[in-house]
Protein backbone atom coordinates (compact mmCIF):
# COMPACT_ATOMS: atom_id res chain seq x y z
CA UNK A 1 0.00 0.00 0.00
CA UNK A 2 1.50 3.15 -1.11
CA UNK A 3 2.11 5.83 1.73
CA UNK A 4 1.50 3.35 4.51
CA UNK A 5 4.40 2.07 6.79
CA UNK A 6 3.68 -0.53 9.55
CA UNK A 7 5.88 0.09 12.59
CA UNK A 8 6.48 -3.41 15.48
CA UNK A 9 6.97 -2.98 18.98
CA UNK A 10 8.97 -5.72 20.91
CA UNK A 11 6.18 -7.59 21.75
CA UNK A 12 5.01 -8.45 18.54
CA UNK A 13 7.40 -9.06 15.88
CA UNK A 14 6.66 -12.09 14.71
CA UNK A 15 2.42 -11.03 13.96
CA UNK A 16 3.52 -7.92 12.49
CA UNK A 17 5.69 -9.72 10.10
CA UNK A 18 2.83 -12.09 8.86
CA UNK A 19 0.69 -8.77 8.39
CA UNK A 20 3.22 -7.22 6.16
CA UNK A 21 3.36 -10.29 4.49
CA UNK A 22 -0.32 -10.49 4.06
CA UNK A 23 -0.07 -6.79 2.88
CA UNK A 24 2.64 -7.86 0.24
CA UNK A 25 4.99 -5.38 1.98
CA UNK A 26 8.22 -5.22 4.28
CA UNK A 27 8.28 -3.65 8.12
CA UNK A 28 9.82 -0.30 8.59
CA UNK A 29 12.64 -0.13 10.38
CA UNK A 30 13.02 1.53 14.04
CA UNK A 31 15.31 0.79 16.61
CA UNK A 32 14.13 -0.23 19.82
CA UNK A 33 16.39 -0.47 22.55
CA UNK A 34 16.83 0.63 26.54
CA UNK A 35 18.85 2.35 28.91
CA UNK A 36 21.05 0.30 31.59
CA UNK A 37 18.25 1.96 34.64
CA UNK A 38 15.42 0.46 32.01
CA UNK A 39 14.76 3.17 30.15
CA UNK A 40 12.90 2.90 26.49
CA UNK A 41 15.11 4.93 23.85
CA UNK A 42 12.93 4.81 20.05
CA UNK A 43 14.92 5.53 17.16
CA UNK A 44 12.50 5.63 13.81
CA UNK A 45 15.12 5.22 10.99
CA UNK A 46 12.57 5.81 7.96
CA UNK A 47 11.01 8.86 6.95
CA UNK A 48 7.08 9.01 8.26
CA UNK A 49 6.36 12.38 6.66
CA UNK A 50 3.19 12.81 5.61
CA UNK A 51 2.69 8.83 5.71
CA UNK A 52 -0.31 6.86 7.53
CA UNK A 53 1.59 5.03 9.87
CA UNK A 54 0.22 1.96 12.23
CA UNK A 55 2.24 0.48 15.09
CA UNK A 56 1.79 -2.88 16.38
CA UNK A 57 2.06 -3.36 20.06
CA UNK A 58 0.35 -5.84 22.17
CA UNK A 59 0.40 -6.40 25.58
CA UNK A 60 3.26 -9.01 26.99
CA UNK A 61 4.73 -10.31 30.34
CA UNK A 62 6.39 -6.80 30.66
CA UNK A 63 3.55 -4.74 30.23
CA UNK A 64 4.85 -1.25 31.55
CA UNK A 65 7.52 -1.51 29.48
CA UNK A 66 5.18 -2.71 26.35
CA UNK A 67 3.06 0.21 27.15
CA UNK A 68 5.87 2.81 27.32
CA UNK A 69 7.60 1.88 24.20
CA UNK A 70 4.14 2.16 22.31
CA UNK A 71 3.73 5.82 23.66
CA UNK A 72 7.08 6.96 22.62
CA UNK A 73 6.56 5.09 18.99
CA UNK A 74 3.76 7.16 19.10
CA UNK A 75 4.96 10.38 20.05
CA UNK A 76 8.51 9.82 17.73
CA UNK A 77 6.19 9.50 14.71
CA UNK A 78 3.66 12.66 15.51
CA UNK A 79 7.20 14.73 15.33
CA UNK A 80 8.00 13.73 12.46
CA UNK A 81 5.54 14.65 10.98
CA UNK A 82 3.24 11.79 10.10
CA UNK A 83 0.21 12.17 9.03
CA UNK A 84 -2.01 9.98 10.53
CA UNK A 85 -1.22 7.25 13.28
CA UNK A 86 -3.12 4.06 13.66
CA UNK A 87 -2.59 1.87 17.08
CA UNK A 88 -3.25 -1.68 16.16
CA UNK A 89 -3.38 -3.10 20.20
CA UNK A 90 -4.55 -7.12 19.33
CA UNK A 91 -4.63 -7.34 22.93
CA UNK A 92 -5.60 -4.09 25.36
CA UNK A 93 -3.44 -3.67 28.48
CA UNK A 94 -5.13 -2.78 31.33
CA UNK A 95 -8.39 -3.68 29.59
CA UNK A 96 -9.35 -5.59 33.06
CA UNK A 97 -8.95 -2.88 34.74
CA UNK A 98 -12.06 -0.26 33.01
CA UNK A 99 -13.89 -0.03 36.30
CA UNK A 100 -13.94 1.09 39.81
CA UNK A 101 -13.41 -1.80 41.99
CA UNK A 102 -13.60 0.21 45.50
CA UNK A 103 -14.08 3.43 46.45
CA UNK A 104 -10.60 4.73 46.31
CA UNK A 105 -9.57 2.48 42.79
CA UNK A 106 -8.13 3.81 39.63
CA UNK A 107 -10.06 3.34 36.11
CA UNK A 108 -7.11 2.71 34.48
CA UNK A 109 -8.16 1.37 31.31
CA UNK A 110 -9.57 5.20 30.76
CA UNK A 111 -5.83 6.71 31.66
CA UNK A 112 -4.30 4.67 29.02
CA UNK A 113 -7.01 5.87 26.74
CA UNK A 114 -6.03 9.22 27.67
CA UNK A 115 -1.69 8.75 27.39
CA UNK A 116 -2.62 7.70 23.93
CA UNK A 117 -5.00 10.72 22.72
CA UNK A 118 -1.53 13.22 24.26
CA UNK A 119 0.73 10.95 22.34
CA UNK A 120 -0.59 11.46 19.06
CA UNK A 121 -2.79 8.55 17.99
CA UNK A 122 -5.93 9.17 15.66
CA UNK A 123 -7.28 5.73 15.46
CA UNK A 124 -7.51 2.50 17.45
CA UNK A 125 -7.93 -0.96 16.44
CA UNK A 126 -8.39 -3.91 19.01
CA UNK A 127 -9.55 -7.19 19.39
CA UNK A 128 -12.36 -8.08 21.80
CA UNK A 129 -11.93 -5.78 24.00
CA UNK A 130 -12.82 -7.04 27.83
CA UNK A 131 -15.72 -4.21 27.89
CA UNK A 132 -17.32 -3.20 25.04
CA UNK A 133 -18.03 -0.15 26.93
CA UNK A 134 -14.03 1.43 26.79
CA UNK A 135 -14.94 2.39 22.90
CA UNK A 136 -15.97 5.59 25.40
CA UNK A 137 -13.08 6.20 26.83
CA UNK A 138 -11.73 7.52 23.99
CA UNK A 139 -11.72 10.63 21.76
CA UNK A 140 -10.64 9.10 18.58
CA UNK A 141 -12.36 5.54 16.61
CA UNK A 142 -12.27 2.62 18.15
CA UNK A 143 -12.69 -0.34 15.68
CA UNK A 144 -12.98 -3.48 18.08
CA UNK A 145 -12.40 -6.67 16.42
CA UNK A 146 -13.90 -9.96 17.02
CA UNK A 147 -12.14 -13.29 16.34
CA UNK A 148 -15.68 -14.93 17.28
CA UNK A 149 -15.87 -15.23 13.23
CA UNK A 150 -12.30 -17.08 13.39
CA UNK A 151 -13.50 -19.15 16.37
CA UNK A 152 -16.65 -20.29 14.72
CA UNK A 153 -14.60 -21.45 11.52
CA UNK A 154 -12.18 -23.16 13.46
CA UNK A 155 -14.95 -24.72 15.37
CA UNK A 156 -16.87 -25.98 12.13
CA UNK A 157 -13.47 -27.56 10.71
CA UNK A 158 -11.84 -29.02 13.84
CA UNK A 159 -14.76 -30.08 16.51
CA UNK A 160 -15.99 -33.45 15.59
CA UNK A 161 -20.12 -33.40 15.63
CA UNK A 162 -20.03 -29.68 16.46
CA UNK A 163 -23.81 -29.46 15.44
CA UNK A 164 -24.48 -31.20 18.34
CA UNK A 165 -22.09 -29.29 20.97
CA UNK A 166 -23.26 -26.84 23.78
CA UNK A 167 -21.42 -23.83 24.28
CA UNK A 168 -21.26 -22.49 27.92
CA UNK A 169 -20.09 -19.66 30.19
CA UNK A 170 -18.10 -19.95 33.05
CA UNK A 171 -19.55 -17.24 35.17
CA UNK A 172 -22.35 -15.26 34.62
CA UNK A 173 -20.76 -12.53 33.18
CA UNK A 174 -19.57 -13.95 29.99
CA UNK A 175 -23.13 -15.11 28.85
CA UNK A 176 -23.53 -12.52 25.83
CA UNK A 177 -20.53 -13.45 24.58
CA UNK A 178 -21.43 -17.12 24.78
CA UNK A 179 -24.71 -16.71 23.33
CA UNK A 180 -23.46 -14.68 20.63
CA UNK A 181 -21.34 -17.63 19.50
CA UNK A 182 -24.63 -20.05 20.05
CA UNK A 183 -26.40 -18.24 18.18
CA UNK A 184 -23.95 -18.10 14.91
CA UNK A 185 -23.04 -21.74 15.59
CA UNK A 186 -27.23 -22.26 16.12
CA UNK A 187 -26.15 -24.72 18.94
CA UNK A 188 -27.60 -24.63 22.72
CA UNK A 189 -26.01 -22.94 25.39
CA UNK A 190 -25.14 -23.39 29.17
CA UNK A 191 -23.72 -21.19 32.58
CA UNK A 192 -21.41 -22.34 35.08
CA UNK A 193 -21.85 -19.87 38.47
CA UNK A 194 -20.27 -20.58 42.02
CA UNK A 195 -21.41 -19.23 45.15
CA UNK A 196 -20.27 -19.51 48.92
CA UNK A 197 -21.75 -22.32 50.86
CA UNK A 198 -22.46 -22.02 54.59
CA UNK A 199 -22.96 -24.57 57.42
CA UNK A 200 -26.05 -25.43 58.71
CA UNK A 201 -25.83 -24.83 62.22
CA UNK A 202 -28.36 -24.78 64.87
CA UNK A 203 -27.60 -20.60 65.31
CA UNK A 204 -28.32 -20.29 61.76
CA UNK A 205 -31.57 -22.01 62.52
CA UNK A 206 -32.45 -20.35 65.36
CA UNK A 207 -31.79 -17.01 63.80
CA UNK A 208 -34.08 -17.72 60.99
CA UNK A 209 -36.79 -18.43 62.96
CA UNK A 210 -35.95 -14.89 64.71
CA UNK A 211 -36.51 -13.37 62.02
CA UNK A 212 -39.48 -15.21 60.57
CA UNK A 213 -41.49 -15.13 63.09
CA UNK A 214 -40.39 -13.10 65.50
CA UNK A 215 -38.06 -13.31 68.52
CA UNK A 216 -41.06 -14.00 70.94
CA UNK A 217 -42.33 -16.61 69.18
CA UNK A 218 -42.56 -19.90 71.58
CA UNK A 219 -39.54 -18.73 73.67
CA UNK A 220 -40.62 -22.13 76.00
CA UNK A 221 -40.04 -25.14 74.34
CA UNK A 222 -41.92 -27.46 76.31
CA UNK A 223 -44.91 -24.98 75.76
CA UNK A 224 -44.23 -25.34 71.86
CA UNK A 225 -44.48 -29.26 72.21
CA UNK A 226 -47.64 -28.57 74.02
CA UNK A 227 -49.16 -26.62 71.87
CA UNK A 228 -48.69 -28.81 69.17
CA UNK A 229 -49.93 -31.68 70.68
CA UNK A 230 -53.07 -29.59 71.67
CA UNK A 231 -53.62 -28.64 68.05
CA UNK A 232 -53.30 -32.60 67.01
CA UNK A 233 -56.51 -33.73 69.82
CA UNK A 234 -60.14 -34.11 68.53
CA UNK A 235 -61.61 -31.13 71.02
CA UNK A 236 -60.41 -27.79 71.90
CA UNK A 237 -59.41 -26.46 75.00
CA UNK A 238 -62.50 -25.89 76.17
CA UNK A 239 -64.11 -29.04 75.59
CA UNK A 240 -65.91 -28.31 72.75
CA UNK A 241 -65.38 -30.37 69.19
CA UNK A 242 -63.02 -29.17 66.88
CA UNK A 243 -65.09 -27.86 64.24
CA UNK A 244 -63.41 -27.61 60.16
CA UNK A 245 -60.54 -25.55 59.73
CA UNK A 246 -62.27 -23.37 56.91
CA UNK A 247 -65.59 -23.06 58.63
CA UNK A 248 -63.85 -21.83 62.43
CA UNK A 249 -61.69 -19.46 60.29
CA UNK A 250 -64.60 -17.84 57.38
CA UNK A 251 -63.32 -15.42 55.33
CA UNK A 252 -60.17 -14.58 57.24
CA UNK A 253 -58.52 -17.64 56.88
CA UNK A 254 -55.69 -15.66 54.88
CA UNK A 255 -52.18 -15.84 56.55
CA UNK A 256 -51.57 -12.64 58.60
CA UNK A 257 -55.59 -11.66 59.14
CA UNK A 258 -57.63 -12.05 61.94
CA UNK A 259 -58.65 -15.40 63.38
CA UNK A 260 -61.34 -16.13 65.76
CA UNK A 261 -60.26 -18.21 68.71
CA UNK A 262 -62.84 -20.35 70.82
CA UNK A 263 -63.40 -17.55 73.60
CA UNK A 264 -64.80 -15.31 70.52
CA UNK A 265 -61.61 -13.26 70.77
CA UNK A 266 -59.45 -12.23 67.59
CA UNK A 267 -56.15 -13.17 67.17
CA UNK A 268 -53.25 -12.04 64.43
CA UNK A 269 -51.04 -14.92 63.22
CA UNK A 270 -47.83 -14.11 61.80
CA UNK A 271 -47.82 -14.27 57.57
CA UNK A 272 -44.81 -16.58 58.04
CA UNK A 273 -47.05 -19.06 59.92
CA UNK A 274 -47.73 -22.07 57.55
CA UNK A 275 -52.01 -22.24 57.80
CA UNK A 276 -54.46 -24.77 57.74
CA UNK A 277 -54.88 -23.90 54.39
CA UNK A 278 -51.16 -24.76 53.20
CA UNK A 279 -51.89 -28.46 54.60
CA UNK A 280 -54.87 -29.19 53.30
CA UNK A 281 -53.23 -27.89 49.67
CA UNK A 282 -50.62 -30.12 50.64
CA UNK A 283 -53.04 -32.89 51.11
CA UNK A 284 -54.57 -32.44 47.84
CA UNK A 285 -51.45 -32.18 45.66
CA UNK A 286 -50.68 -35.83 47.52
CA UNK A 287 -53.63 -37.13 46.60
CA UNK A 288 -53.31 -35.73 42.47
CA UNK A 289 -50.14 -37.53 42.77
CA UNK A 290 -51.43 -40.64 43.60
CA UNK A 291 -53.96 -40.60 41.21
CA UNK A 292 -51.33 -40.24 38.81
CA UNK A 293 -49.36 -43.42 40.21
CA UNK A 294 -52.78 -45.25 40.49
CA UNK A 295 -53.02 -44.18 36.27
CA UNK A 296 -49.56 -45.69 35.41
CA UNK A 297 -48.31 -41.77 35.09
CA UNK A 298 -45.37 -40.23 36.25
CA UNK A 299 -45.14 -36.84 37.13
CA UNK A 300 -41.79 -35.37 35.62
CA UNK A 301 -40.37 -32.20 34.99
CA UNK A 302 -37.79 -31.92 32.21
CA UNK A 303 -36.16 -28.49 33.05
CA UNK A 304 -35.20 -29.86 36.28
CA UNK A 305 -32.56 -31.61 35.28
CA UNK A 306 -31.10 -29.38 33.38
CA UNK A 307 -29.81 -27.71 36.63
CA UNK A 308 -26.85 -29.87 38.51
CA UNK A 309 -24.97 -29.17 41.58
CA UNK A 310 -21.68 -30.06 42.57
CA UNK A 311 -19.45 -29.25 45.85
CA UNK A 312 -16.18 -27.13 45.07
CA UNK A 313 -13.18 -27.22 47.50
CA UNK A 314 -10.08 -25.55 46.75
CA UNK A 315 -11.06 -25.15 42.94
CA UNK A 316 -11.96 -29.07 42.40
CA UNK A 317 -15.13 -30.25 42.19
CA UNK A 318 -15.47 -33.32 45.07
CA UNK A 319 -17.92 -35.98 45.54
CA UNK A 320 -21.16 -35.46 48.18
CA UNK A 321 -19.55 -37.29 50.83
CA UNK A 322 -16.43 -35.37 50.87
CA UNK A 323 -15.92 -33.46 54.10
CA UNK A 324 -16.85 -30.18 54.51
CA UNK A 325 -14.13 -27.66 55.27
CA UNK A 326 -16.95 -24.56 55.33
CA UNK A 327 -18.31 -26.43 58.30
CA UNK A 328 -15.39 -27.61 60.36
CA UNK A 329 -14.37 -23.99 60.03
CA UNK A 330 -17.99 -22.09 60.54
CA UNK A 331 -19.14 -24.89 63.16
CA UNK A 332 -17.18 -25.16 66.51
CA UNK A 333 -19.97 -26.34 68.26
CA UNK A 334 -23.52 -27.30 67.36
CA UNK A 335 -24.71 -26.48 70.75
CA UNK A 336 -22.71 -23.19 71.53
CA UNK A 337 -25.13 -20.44 70.97
CA UNK A 338 -21.99 -17.61 70.13
CA UNK A 339 -23.51 -14.15 69.58
CA UNK A 340 -20.97 -14.21 66.38
CA UNK A 341 -22.18 -17.27 65.01
CA UNK A 342 -25.76 -15.35 65.27
CA UNK A 343 -24.63 -12.24 63.31
CA UNK A 344 -22.67 -14.96 61.12
CA UNK A 345 -26.00 -16.91 60.65
CA UNK A 346 -27.84 -13.72 59.68
CA UNK A 347 -25.60 -13.33 56.86
CA UNK A 348 -28.01 -15.32 55.20
CA UNK A 349 -30.45 -12.95 54.65
CA UNK A 350 -28.74 -9.95 53.74
CA UNK A 351 -26.77 -9.94 50.50
CA UNK A 352 -23.05 -9.41 50.44
CA UNK A 353 -22.38 -5.66 49.90
CA UNK A 354 -20.02 -4.62 46.56
CA UNK A 355 -17.17 -2.74 46.57
CA UNK A 356 -18.98 0.35 45.55
CA UNK A 357 -22.08 -0.41 47.96
CA UNK A 358 -24.30 -2.29 45.86
CA UNK A 359 -23.52 -2.01 42.19
CA UNK A 360 -23.52 -5.20 40.60
CA UNK A 361 -20.70 -4.23 37.66
CA UNK A 362 -18.09 -3.74 40.57
CA UNK A 363 -17.61 -7.61 41.75
CA UNK A 364 -14.34 -9.10 40.90
CA UNK A 365 -14.00 -10.93 37.14
CA UNK A 366 -13.70 -14.65 36.28
CA UNK A 367 -9.89 -14.57 37.02
CA UNK A 368 -9.45 -12.55 40.23
CA UNK A 369 -11.91 -15.30 41.76
CA UNK A 370 -9.43 -17.70 41.41
CA UNK A 371 -7.55 -16.92 44.80
CA UNK A 372 -10.56 -16.93 46.23
CA UNK A 373 -11.78 -20.46 44.68
CA UNK A 374 -8.61 -21.99 46.17
CA UNK A 375 -9.48 -20.91 49.91
CA UNK A 376 -8.99 -24.24 52.03
CA UNK A 377 -11.64 -23.15 54.43
CA UNK A 378 -14.01 -21.88 52.22
CA UNK A 379 -16.30 -24.44 50.02
CA UNK A 380 -18.30 -23.16 47.55
CA UNK A 381 -21.20 -24.88 45.23
CA UNK A 382 -20.98 -24.52 41.38
CA UNK A 383 -24.19 -25.37 39.53
CA UNK A 384 -24.43 -26.08 35.70
CA UNK A 385 -27.28 -24.56 33.76
CA UNK A 386 -28.08 -26.91 30.57
CA UNK A 387 -27.86 -30.46 29.49
CA UNK A 388 -24.68 -31.66 28.50
CA UNK A 389 -24.85 -34.96 28.87
CA UNK A 390 -23.05 -37.46 25.96
CA UNK A 391 -22.13 -33.69 24.33
CA UNK A 392 -19.02 -31.37 23.20
CA UNK A 393 -19.09 -28.60 25.88
CA UNK A 394 -17.13 -25.32 24.05
CA UNK A 395 -16.25 -23.21 27.55
CA UNK A 396 -15.87 -19.91 25.74
CA UNK A 397 -14.52 -16.29 27.30
CA UNK A 398 -12.22 -13.62 26.35
CA UNK A 399 -9.38 -14.76 28.23
CA UNK A 400 -7.29 -17.30 29.93
CA UNK A 401 -5.14 -15.59 32.50
CA UNK A 402 -5.10 -18.21 35.46
CA UNK A 403 -6.79 -21.82 35.82
CA UNK A 404 -9.06 -22.06 38.56
CA UNK A 405 -12.29 -21.08 37.11
CA UNK A 406 -11.29 -22.76 33.88
CA UNK A 407 -10.55 -25.82 35.50
CA UNK A 408 -13.35 -25.88 37.71
CA UNK A 409 -16.30 -25.21 34.96
CA UNK A 410 -14.29 -28.35 32.73
CA UNK A 411 -14.44 -30.81 36.20
CA UNK A 412 -18.27 -29.45 36.59
CA UNK A 413 -19.66 -30.22 32.84
CA UNK A 414 -17.51 -33.70 32.98
CA UNK A 415 -18.17 -35.22 36.26
CA UNK A 416 -21.52 -33.82 37.19
CA UNK A 417 -23.04 -32.82 33.46
CA UNK A 418 -21.53 -36.39 32.28
CA UNK A 419 -20.13 -34.35 29.13
CA UNK A 420 -18.13 -35.75 26.43
CA UNK A 421 -15.25 -33.61 25.59
CA UNK A 422 -14.46 -30.17 26.59
CA UNK A 423 -12.68 -27.59 24.69
CA UNK A 424 -11.67 -24.24 26.24
CA UNK A 425 -11.56 -21.13 24.04
CA UNK A 426 -10.45 -17.90 24.51
CA UNK A 427 -9.47 -15.04 22.44
CA UNK A 428 -6.48 -13.80 24.23
CA UNK A 429 -4.32 -16.72 25.92
CA UNK A 430 -2.63 -14.40 28.85
CA UNK A 431 -1.57 -17.66 30.60
CA UNK A 432 0.13 -16.09 33.87
CA UNK A 433 2.55 -18.13 35.42
CA UNK A 434 1.88 -22.27 35.38
CA UNK A 435 -1.55 -21.49 33.81
CA UNK A 436 -1.26 -23.44 31.14
CA UNK A 437 0.70 -26.70 32.81
CA UNK A 438 -2.10 -26.84 35.10
CA UNK A 439 -4.89 -26.59 32.16
CA UNK A 440 -3.04 -29.46 30.50
CA UNK A 441 -2.60 -31.88 33.64
CA UNK A 442 -6.18 -31.18 34.04
CA UNK A 443 -7.72 -34.87 32.85
CA UNK A 444 -11.48 -33.22 32.05
CA UNK A 445 -9.87 -30.06 29.40
CA UNK A 446 -9.61 -32.12 25.94
CA UNK A 447 -8.37 -28.77 23.57
CA UNK A 448 -7.47 -25.23 24.59
CA UNK A 449 -7.86 -22.90 22.14
CA UNK A 450 -6.47 -18.78 21.31
CA UNK A 451 -5.27 -16.38 19.43
CA UNK A 452 -1.87 -14.92 18.44
CA UNK A 453 -3.15 -11.67 19.99
CA UNK A 454 -1.27 -12.25 22.67
CA UNK A 455 3.02 -13.50 22.52
CA UNK A 456 3.25 -17.15 23.81
CA UNK A 457 6.46 -18.09 24.70
CA UNK A 458 7.99 -20.35 22.47
CA UNK A 459 9.03 -23.13 24.91
CA UNK A 460 5.33 -23.13 25.94
CA UNK A 461 4.28 -23.85 22.39
CA UNK A 462 6.34 -26.62 22.13
CA UNK A 463 5.80 -28.77 25.33
CA UNK A 464 1.95 -28.02 24.73
CA UNK A 465 -0.29 -31.02 23.36
CA UNK A 466 -3.67 -29.23 23.40
CA UNK A 467 -2.62 -25.69 22.92
CA UNK A 468 -4.23 -24.65 19.74
CA UNK A 469 -3.03 -20.98 18.12
CA UNK A 470 -5.13 -19.27 15.68
CA UNK A 471 -4.08 -16.50 13.37
CA UNK A 472 -5.30 -13.23 13.54
CA UNK A 473 -3.18 -11.75 10.86
CA UNK A 474 -5.36 -12.22 8.07
CA UNK A 475 -8.01 -10.07 10.02
CA UNK A 476 -5.74 -7.42 11.18
CA UNK A 477 -4.33 -6.74 7.61
CA UNK A 478 -7.96 -6.50 6.14
CA UNK A 479 -8.79 -3.90 9.61
CA UNK A 480 -5.19 -2.13 8.08
CA UNK A 481 -5.81 -2.39 4.61
CA UNK A 482 -9.73 -1.20 5.18
CA UNK A 483 -8.67 1.79 7.65
CA UNK A 484 -6.00 2.93 4.76
CA UNK A 485 -8.46 3.23 2.29
CA UNK A 486 -10.93 4.37 4.14
CA UNK A 487 -14.10 1.35 3.56
CA UNK A 488 -16.34 -0.37 5.93
CA UNK A 489 -15.26 -2.66 8.94
CA UNK A 490 -18.44 -4.78 8.34
CA UNK A 491 -17.56 -7.61 6.76
CA UNK A 492 -14.93 -8.14 9.03
CA UNK A 493 -17.73 -9.33 11.69
CA UNK A 494 -19.60 -11.28 9.42
CA UNK A 495 -19.33 -14.95 9.99
CA UNK A 496 -18.98 -16.76 6.09
CA UNK A 497 -19.72 -20.25 6.07
CA UNK A 498 -17.57 -22.57 4.20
Amino acid sequence: MRGTLIFAGSSCPELTDKICQNLGMARADAELTQFSNGETSVRILTSVREKDVFVVQSGSPKINDTIMELLIMISACKGGSANKITAVLPYFPYSRQSKKKSHRGAITARMLANLLDVAGVKHVVTVDLHASQMQGFFRCPVDNLHAEPLIARWIRRNVPRWQEAVVVSKNAGGTKRVTSLADALKLNFGMVTTDKRRGNNMSASMTASMIFDGPARNPNPDAAASQARAIDTSETEDGTPATDASDARGDASAPGSPRVNGNGTHSSESPFRRSDTTLSQSSAIDEIDEDYEADGLEYNDQRAHEVTHGRLVQGHVVPDDFPSPSVSAVEPSVHDEDPMMLSHASSFFSPQPHALGGSGDAGASSDEEDDILKDPKVERTITLVGDVKGRTVLIVDDMIDKPGSWIAAAETVVKRGRAKKVYCIATHGVFGGDCLEQMEACDCIDAIVVTNSYPIPEHKLRNSTKLVVLDLSFLLAEAIRRNHYGESMSPLFQHLMD
